[in-house]
């Protein structure tokens, strides 16, 4: 059944049809920045003033001695309640707002806690954004869902029904409405009143989270801090990781192709000294080293692909990909849109990545269906693969999905997981990287 139009009906039906799906959603947009604004409100309001004045009693009573205590409690507090901000303004108005804090040492005392605190420059930021936040909230926030509140009581007639039940009542700019005609004009002025509302409530929402990001999120020194610290942390992975790949390389090498080729040589020799007394056991020792040197070549074959398929070499990630979408035992739908190809070293981290999320998801997920998207954007690779399993998955607790972390830290690059209890799972990586050579293969299909 066809939805019921919720335009005027003396409007001509195409201005009708163009207008539906635009209104519609320029009116969700509205009370749903309107409640998520009273929402913010009310936690800011109820929250940040309490924080804040036990953030600057604990201060003064490190004097005492005792603030060595409270005061790393209170930090960690409002750190908790800012990084639900951040999470929250950059799901609602696509704002990101990094977190500037320090990575806490291990095997803090109490005064190493105290000090790791107020020594981070992002504390004292807090404490700013918890006074300012409370100024601003009523401006950015609280008057614009005012208005959409005020403008629907003006649209349903509350303001006329109320002049005839009360004695003294007004609404807009009739204080008070001592006729009917004034308490009348209260429709067309909630027609202003209401869509000023709608209008300005989003525009409020991204305004605050933009004001929120200019005070938590790092500063230009601390960021560059952080990504000296992280490239330290992940060159240091990235040169155990390749270490430990070369031991099973090593491994591979002396306990496969290698055992088999001196099994090969061994046969072959006996063969030799056995081909004028015993020509039969010659041919059957060299059919046996001719056997165990196609294993071995298989071995050498299968540890090359494990470096670097030669598929991604000769088709790129894009051929690569859907190569490997093939082999999965699920239906795997392939979107990728790539203008150009990576630089082989990135090219590889990220076919082994999306082969290592692929593998996860075939094993543990219980999906029944895999989505994997490839694209380029703002000069970073980005890949998404989804599934419709049972969810749960989790990068802290290591196996699979730490291990593509630290592949793409070593590029700088980044993976963000979401998968709650139930499904479904989203893993999403970004590689940053300049394309090279043109594409020549499809931009888009299934698999």
């Amino acid at each position: 059944m066809a939805e019921p139009n919720p335009l005027p009906t003396w409007l001509p039906e195409p201005v009708r049809a163009a207008l539906t799906r635009p209104v519609r959603a320029w009116l969700t947009r509205g009370l749903l920045a309107g409640l998520r604004g009273v929402l913010l409100a009310v936690g800011t309001l109820s929250t940040n003033i309490t924080l804040f004045v036990l953030f600057v009693v604990s201060v003064v009573l490190s004097v005492a001695g005792v603030g060595i205590f409270l005061v790393p409690l209170a930090a960690l507090g409002v750190r908790a309640v800012a990084d639900l901000d951040r999470r929250l303004l950059s799901q609602w108005t696509g704002v990101a707002i990094p977190s500037p804090y320090r990575e806490r040492p291990e095997r803090l005392g109490i005064w190493g806690m105290y000090r790791w605190v107020v020594t981070d420059p992002a504390t004292w930021r807090d404490l700013a954004w918890l006074v300012l936040s409370i100024q601003l909230v009523g401006a950015l926030l609280i008057v614009p869902a005012a208005l959409i509140v005020y403008g629907v009581e003006g649209i349903i007639g509350v303001p006329v029904l109320l002049h005839f039940v009360l004695d003294w009542y007004g609404y807009g700019v009739f204080w008070p409405m001592d006729n009917v005609v004034k308490a009348l004009l209260s429709w067309p002025q909630a027609a202003v009143i209401l869509p000023a509302g709608l209008t300005l409530a989003p525009h409020a929402l991204r305004w605050y989270a933009l004001f929120t990001r200019w005070l938590l999120a790092p500063t230009r020194a601390a960021a560059l801090a952080q990504r000296v610290d992280r490239l330290t942390r992940t060159r240091t992975e990235t040169v155990d990781a390749q270490a430990t790949e070369l031991r099973r390389i090593e491994r591979d090498l002396h306990d496969g192709a290698q055992a088999r080729l001196v099994a090969v040589s061994m046969k072959i020799g006996l063969a030799e000294e056995l081909m004028a007394r015993d020509p039969e056991a010659a041919l059957r020792l060299m059919a046996q080293a001719r056997e165990h040197s196609g294993l071995a070549l298989a071995e050498l074959r299968d540890l090359v692909r494990g470096i670097h398929p030669p598929v991604l070499a000769e088709r790129g990630l894009d051929g690569a990909v859907r190569a490997l979408a093939l082999t999965v035992p699920l239906p795997v739908d392939v979107d990728i849109d790539l203008p150009g190809r990576p630089l082989a070293p990135v090219e590889s981290a990220a076919y082994f990545a999306v082969a290592e999320v692929v593998t996860n998801t075939a094993k543990h997920a219980h999906a029944t269906h895999v989505w994997i998207r490839l694209a380029y954007e703002r000069d970073r690779l980005v890949i998404v693969v989804r599934d419709d399993g049972r969810g749960g998955a989790d990068p802290a607790a290591g196996g699979g999905l730490r291990g593509i972390e630290r592949r793409l830290a070593a590029f700088d690059g980044t993976m963000s997981v979401a998968s709650p209890p139930g499904g479904p799972t989203t893993v999403t990586m970004e590689l940053p990287c300049a394309l090279s050579s043109p594409r020549t293969s499809p931009s888009s299909g299934t698999a």
